[in-house]
């Protein structure tokens, strides 16, 4: 069983920011395509960014300019630097780890979630 440790949710007033922090297991971090992802209730999880081992990101347009994903190799860990909250930011934030070769799936691991609250 491969263990995300999330870290780095709260409350916070719009406009504020927050770090979430994903440590993983050195074994995958190394390969794995890392990404971070939110739902909030009664909606489906959806991507907020993912960046790949060769630091290439990617986000999703909603939190474009305002959050950035980053990795740090050598603690296998990944960050979501989140700026300029807002209230619609509000979920459940999910660490995903991930490694694709030849568009086939070959690992695919979830954290357990951090709360990301966003008051007005």
């Amino acid at each position: 069983q491969v263990l995300l440790v999330e870290s780095g949710g709260g409350l916070v007033q719009a406009g504020g920011s927050l770090r979430l922090s994903c440590a993983a297991p050195g074994s995958i971090f190394s390969i794995n395509t890392m990404g971070w992802y939110r739902q909030a209730p009664g909606k489906q999880r959806d991507l907020v960014a993912t960046i790949t081992t060769g630091g290439s990101t990617n986000y999703a347009d909603s939190v474009k300019g305002r959050f950035t994903i980053s990795r740090d190799n050598a603690q296998n860990t990944a960050y979501l630097q989140m700026n300029s909250l807002k209230p619609e930011d509000t979920a459940v934030y999910y660490c995903n780890s991930r490694f694709e070769s030849f568009g086939i799936r070959i690992q695919d691991y979830w954290g357990q979630g951090t709360q990301v609250t966003v008051s007005s």
